[in-house]
């Protein structure tokens, strides 16, 4: 109990750091979100209108920096994020509800696919080392991890959707299609989806096999192992249960923090593929000067990979008592 209360305490203070930050920095960059809305019209609103803009903005307050900080944080706190420059009139907090169920799907799903393969991989690679299917999968899988997926998801489109025609070309679901709970609109989300997807784990699974591999390297020839096969138990048993359970918990650390910056999609290969994910409205945010939108999506990927890993620090006190005697 004392280690996850100092887990705790750690994650609020680091919370509050970030939150104070995402509150300074947009204040520090130059450009006016209501000077780059008008620019975006070219004259063509009434110059009347800039000073509403600069009231749905928040920019056009008698608050002193600390009153706008509480404000901020009460704000935060609704989830009260303000009006959306890219998007306006529309909320913040509602565009990037739109965006972000597609980006938890696509980059959730095969992160964690990539774990669990990979992992799976790099256990019975590291069982079998110097055979046949170590000597080929891992530096097969290790080189595709060093090949740019943004450049990868662009040979899967020539080859898949453009020659071939076999997956649809990108963006989320076809077009004129509208969003639905039926059957039909979830065969359209995974067809567009099986390309960079596929994409994704194959160049992700790599980093996995090897980090995993080398892991279990060292625990095989720890004692309890030997031992474990001095018992006769069964090579299955021992990889698993002796030998893979203690390697794969230096690898949960690094899985939380990759499920936490799923939250912040991936921008190269939603801009290549088109999809409609948090990635590719960052990239807008920060065209647009979308301070407002910045700051919510920010402040969702903070939190995000602050939780993953307070998550991953509790799980591996609760498996490791090595853990809990040393802190």
């Amino acid at each position: 109990m004392a280690v996850i209360i100092r887990r705790l305490e750690f994650f609020f203070i680091t919370l509050w750091a970030a939150l104070t930050l995402n509150f300074i920095l947009p204040r520090l960059m130059p450009g006016d979100p209501a000077l780059a809305m008008m620019a975006r019209y070219r004259g063509r609103l009434n110059p009347a209108a800039l000073n509403a803009l600069e009231v749905a903005f928040g920019l056009k307050t008698k608050q002193n920096i600390f009153q706008q900080y509480v404000s901020y944080l009460n704000n935060t706190i609704h989830l009260q994020f303000g009006t959306s420059v890219t998007y306006f009139p529309d909320s913040v907090i509602h565009v990037v509800f739109q965006a972000l169920p597609w980006t938890l799907a696509l980059a959730g799903i095969t992160t964690v696919i990539s774990f669990v393969l990979g992992t799976f991989i790099g256990m019975i690679v590291a069982w079998r080392r110097g055979g046949a299917v170590d000597g080929l999968l891992t530096p097969g899988f290790v080189i595709l991890s060093a090949v740019p997926y943004f450049w990868l998801g662009l040979i899967a489109i020539y080859v898949f959707s453009v020659s071939h025609a076999f997956l649809p070309l990108g963006f989320g679901y076809d077009e004129g299609s509208t969003i639905q709970l039926s059957w039909p609109f979830v065969k359209q989300v995974l067809a567009h989806a099986t390309l960079p997807a596929i994409t994704i784990i194959l160049t992700s699974i790599g980093g996995w096999i090897l980090t995993m591999r080398n892991n279990m390297l060292g625990t095989l020839s720890e004692d309890y192992v030997r031992m474990a096969r001095a018992k006769g138990l069964s090579s299955l048993r021992t990889m698993m249960l002796y030998a893979g359970r203690n390697a794969i918990l230096p690898n949960l650390t690094g899985f939380a923090l990759a499920l936490g910056f799923v939250v912040s999609g991936l921008l190269l290969t939603e801009i290549v593929f088109s999809y409609p994910g948090v990635g590719y409205l960052f990239l807008q945010a920060v065209d647009n000067e979308d301070f407002p939108l910045m700051q919510a999506l920010f402040l969702f990927v903070t939190v995000a990979v602050l939780l993953a890993v307070l998550l991953a620090d509790v799980v591996n006190a609760l498996l490791d008592p090595r853990t809990r005697s040393h802190s």
